[in-house]
């Protein structure tokens, strides 16, 4: 009964949070992690502990999958360079530091590299929620950032555990294999579980069929390369990515719009979860420390997130003009970012679900049955740290990014014009030709026509920037019209279902017809 209880308790929780921080315009993020708190001290939920294996197996794969669906891989492609020193170096000298903080504040080598380890990655799902207004690029770069540090800072962690329990040797070949397996073989996993995919979904006409190999898809490739002790997280990216490029052209439209209807509420509902599950666990782990303890962790927790913003930035900068001394072709002078943007960058390294489910994974004791040395103290330091920066970082990025005076991202609703323009005019174009080969009459060729040169005039006007183009006013009065027609129509319907004249099957067949055309003419389908 408990389990039904806590799912009541989290979705209750994640509404609570969610209508909390749009009522005070605080970071939903931030209110969740409170909300946590407080639940943290009722009884019943005192007692539970969350598995690593519920984030690891069942959230991550989810929201990592979908954060790829919808990441811009040409952005990915035009600053792979930065992406991947982000994802492995700063990865590496983070865990390095955080190492040698831990271990000056008493914990001994090998688990304070675990700690590092915990702590070095940010997280993709809070980069989104926290950093969304940023322009595209940058929050591009922050996203794939996230998506590919985590292979890394696995890697960091399975040695420092391995080291600390006697199952694994520190050496130059060792380590240098071990980021092979898991980048090379996580990587090879994922082109493989997308190739799959592709031909499933060719071969799939029901949208349910196709959907579900859509959601098993995730699962499927973080569980096989973790069998071959590859990157899980990598192997759900890279088949992210590649399945974001050929679905366009694969997946039936009828397949896209029930995707649409899925995965935006499913994970907006993992990922308030999972924010409230950080404030529970660290009530959790707030119980397993003596006073003592407790003293040196948030000394410690102090301690790391300064380290952690303070070597971010300092990489951060040191790596852009170490790049600008070295490379100075044209184009690499045209990506240059300012040092205000990089600043919003430096605090935007939001630390999650990933930190959290490495902490949770250090093993309860050796092989000798001695306990893990420090591990209530890693828990409550890796949750204290995620709250730190999702809290006090989360709070200050607004304000920073004001006083940044980023240029106004205005890319993507000029490419959406162009798009929009050339598309309709090659529609337009392309039209006596299709009506000679379909046999159309010349009144419904004539009557597509004018449909669609309304259309390419108001995008046009949209281009151009003005708001009293009569193409736009045109465009304007006949939405409104055909939305209130809408309405008379569903009302309609419903009174004849009331009145006994049509039955609830046929109420809801017309009903998803007409939410189907109000929701394009209200332009509400948009997807980042």
């Amino acid at each position: 009964m408990l389990g039904l209880e806590l799912v009541v308790v989290l979705g209750a929780a994640v509404l609570v949070g969610n209508v909390l921080g749009q009522r005070f315009h605080v970071a939903p993020p931030v209110v969740l992690l409170v909300v946590g708190a407080l639940i943290g001290l009722v009884p019943a939920v005192r007692q539970t502990q969350l598995p690593p294996d519920v984030v690891l197996l069942l959230f991550l794969p989810v929201l990592l999958y979908w954060e790829s669906l919808t990441t811009s891989m040409r952005e990915i492609r035009t600053n792979l360079r930065g992406i991947v020193l982000l994802s492995t170096v700063l990865v590496i000298l983070t865990a390095g530091a955080v190492a040698v903080a831990g271990h000056a504040l008493g914990l001994p080598w090998g688990p304070a590299w675990a700690l590092g380890a915990a702590v070095a990655p940010t997280d993709a799902t809070a980069v989104s929620a926290l950093a969304g207004s940023l322009p595209r690029r940058q929050i591009t770069v922050l996203r794939a950032e996230s998506l590919v540090n985590d292979g890394t800072a696995l890697v960091i962690y399975g040695l420092a555990v391995g080291i600390t329990v006697g199952e694994e040797h520190l050496t130059l070949p060792h380590v240098g294999a071990l980021f092979l397996l898991a980048y090379g073989g996580g990587a090879a996993v994922g082109v493989a579980v997308a190739w799959v995919n592709m031909n499933l979904r060719r071969r799939l006409d029901d949208p349910l069929l196709g959907n579900l190999v859509m959601i098993l898809a995730p699962f499927t490739a973080y569980l096989l390369a973790e069998q071959i002790h590859a990157s899980g997280v990598l192997a759900v990216v890279v088949s992210g990515l590649i399945m974001a490029q050929v679905a366009p052209s694969l997946i039936r439209a009828d397949h896209r719009r029930q995707a649409l209807a899925f995965w935006p509420l499913a994970t907006f509902i993992i990922n308030g979860a999972l924010f409230v599950l950080v404030g529970v666990e660290l009530q959790y782990a707030l119980r397993h420390l003596s006073r003592s303890d407790l003293r040196d962790a948030l000394i410690a927790i102090g301690a790391i997130s300064m380290v952690l913003v303070a070597v971010r930035f300092a990489f951060l900068f040191s790596s852009a003009y170490l790049i600008r001394a070295i490379d100075r072709r044209p184009e690499q002078r045209l990506r240059r970012m300012s040092d205000r943007a990089r600043v919003v960058s430096g605090l935007a390294g939001f630390r999650g679900a990933v930190s959290l489910a490495v902490a949770l994974s250090v093993p309860q004791t050796l092989d000798s049955g001695e306990a893990f040395p420090g591990r209530a103290f890693i828990v409550f330091v890796t949750s204290g740290v995620i709250v730190v920066t999702l809290v006090v970082q989360g709070l200050l990025l607004p304000g920073v990014v004001r006083w940044a005076r980023l240029p106004r991202d205005t890319s993507v609703d000029e490419e959406q014009v162009l798009a929009e323009t050339t598309a309709t005019e090659e529609a337009i174009k392309a039209l006596p030709q299709l009506a000679a080969e379909q046999g159309t009459t010349p009144k419904v060729v004539e009557w597509l026509r004018q449909e669609y040169e309304a259309n390419l005039a108001t995008a046009r006007a949209r281009g151009a920037g003005t708001d009293d183009d009569p193409a736009l006013l045109h465009n304007r009065h006949y939405t409104e019209l055909r939305l209130a027609l809408i309405a008379t129509k569903r009302a309609t319907v419903v009174r004849l279902r009331d009145e006994s004249q049509i039955d609830d099957t046929v109420l809801r067949r017309l009903q998803a017809a007409l939410d189907n055309e109000e929701v394009r003419l209200a332009g509400g389908e948009q997807v980042e």
